[in-house]
């Protein structure tokens, strides 16, 4: 029997794809072994996760309640600063009109009051002013 290059050639091939074929077959082993481990771990983390799920949903409806709240005082704050502009306005406006009202006449006071002064004045003084004397009373 004679053994050719051929021969051995396609014996190393086999030999070479089986030990290929048994390195799939380990790495595919510890990749299903890695798998049922994580697997484990999710379980676990559901199990965690559905035990908080109660509370948290009690929490985050709590919170949400107080956000409603908190939106319906925002709204009530809203509308009282509203009106208490709308009757700052009014203030104001009526605060104008009265100084417009009254100031022309403190005017005319302050004017009469000074020209009684002047008269009462010229009255205790015995002066006689120019425009008499223009007139013809002096």
């Amino acid at each position: 029997m004679t053994i050719d290059g051929a021969a051995i050639r396609d014996v190393l091939i086999g030999v070479g794809v089986l030990l290929a074929g048994i390195g799939i077959v380990v790495a595919c082993w510890a990749l299903a072994r890695l798998f049922g481990r994580l697997n484990r771990t999710l379980d676990e983390v559901d199990k965690q996760v559905s035990l908080l799920s109660v509370p948290v949903i009690g929490t985050l409806a709590h919170v949400e309640g107080l956000a409603d709240s908190a939106d319906v005082a925002v709204a009530r704050l809203g509308a009282v600063v509203g009106t208490i502009e709308g009757v700052a306005d009014n203030v104001g406006s009526t605060a104008k009109l009265a100084s417009e009202a009254v100031a022309p006449g403190l005017i005319n006071f302050g004017a009469t009051l000074a020209g009684i002064t002047a008269g009462l004045r010229r009255l205790v003084s015995g002066e006689t002013s120019g425009s008499e004397e223009d007139l013809g009373n002096g």
